[in-house]
């Protein structure tokens, strides 16, 4: 591996001679600009805008623009000669814990690697230290002509250096979180607990670029002039839809469990889900208080109540009588004796 910094660690009055070099490396596949109507490429010229001319690379230094727009050339001359102890070494100022460090503020990873024979007892004392105690080490650098802060740890049996963000350059998160306060149940909880449960781990190792593969893919059958196989990707799910949330938590742990062969589809417990939920608080609610108006519109419709069954009564009874009476007179009737026919 090529290094891109020689310099030095130091490590209190000890001096490791090491070498940096990148410990990730970018597989992205790079397209190029190209004229839509003849397929020309697009290229980009660094030209002087005072002669109008394109400049080659030995040509081109650095320079800092005043706030009047004039330019004010810096040479590596004077940026050697700044008084920062970090020039040409990576000083170690403090050992920490490991969980000290906020992962957001990780950038780039860097191997450290011990240069020339002299170099190798006190780097390998410096990597079994930070194993035994199990710190992680703090340092500044300087390269690409500013300071930086570093984290140094071993993995395997190489020192590698994180470089991190300096606490100022870290935005606070508040405008990020959610504007609008949620309150999340427990029965929600378990289910995210159970679909996390039933995603479980991952073998980092396993785990590669799909969209990589798709593209390469797609590029070699251009290039023989064949029609690509693949199967466009389902359209996602459009944002801002209202969801039974917990519908969609049990139909996750399910599917995640058919995907594994765990079970089948009814191994989730039965959970009350928030619309029934809603519908159940409603139908529990307290009664509404009686108004003044709904007190006298009920004592108005009790007293025609009463007022009706008195009226029914009196018809009652008045029917009653009609009906003895007509008895009577028939019962009359029938008892008098018929008058004979004279002969």
């Amino acid at each position: 591996m090529r290094s891109i910094w020689n310099g030095a660690i130091s490590f209190g009055l000890v001096s490791i001679p090491i070498k940096l070099v990148n410990a990730t490396e970018n597989h992205s596949i790079s397209f190029r600009q190209i004229h839509l109507e003849d397929g020309g490429r697009i290229r980009y010229r660094k030209v002087c805008e005072l002669e109008d001319k394109e400049v080659t690379t030995a040509e081109i230094g650095k320079g800092y623009e005043d706030a009047d727009g004039s330019i004010i050339p810096i040479t590596e001359d004077d940026l050697a000669s700044l008084p920062i102890p970090t020039a040409r070494t990576i000083e170690i100022v403090a050992f920490v814990p490991a969980d000290r460090i906020d992962p957001l503020q990780m950038d780039t990873a860097y191997y450290l690697s011990a240069n020339g024979v002299p170099a190798a007892k006190p780097y390998t004392l410096l990597r079994e230290a930070l194993k035994r105690s199990k710190n992680v080490a703090i340092a500044k650098f300087a390269l690409r002509g500013r300071e930086r802060l570093g984290m140094l740890r071993v993995v395997d049996d190489v020192i590698a250096m994180h470089g991190l963000l300096w606490p100022d350059e870290i935005r606070a998160p508040d405008e990020a979180a959610p504007d609008t306060h949620v309150t999340v149940r427990d029965a929600e909880l378990d289910l995210a607990d159970a679909l996390m449960d039933t995603l479980g781990e991952v073998d980092m190792d396993s785990l590669h670029d799909d969209y990589r593969d798709a593209v390469e893919e797609m590029i070699t059958a251009k290039t023989s002039g064949e029609e690509s196989s693949q199967t466009p990707a389902a359209p996602a799910a459009e944002g801002g839809k209202v969801i039974d949330l917990m519908a969609a938590l049990e139909s996750s742990v399910r599917a995640a469990k058919e995907a594994r062969g765990e079970s089948g589809p009814d191994d989730v417990a039965e959970v009350t889900h928030l619309a029934g939920r809603t519908r159940k608080k409603t139908a529990k609610a307290a009664p509404k208080k009686k108004t003044a108006a709904t007190s006298t519109s009920a004592k108005s419709g009790s007293a025609s109540k009463t007022a009706a069954k008195k009226s029914t009564a009196k018809k009652t009874a008045a029917t009653k009588k009609t009906a003895s009476a007509k008895k009577t007179t028939s019962a009359r009737k029938t008892t008098t004796p018929r008058k004979r026919a004279s002969a």
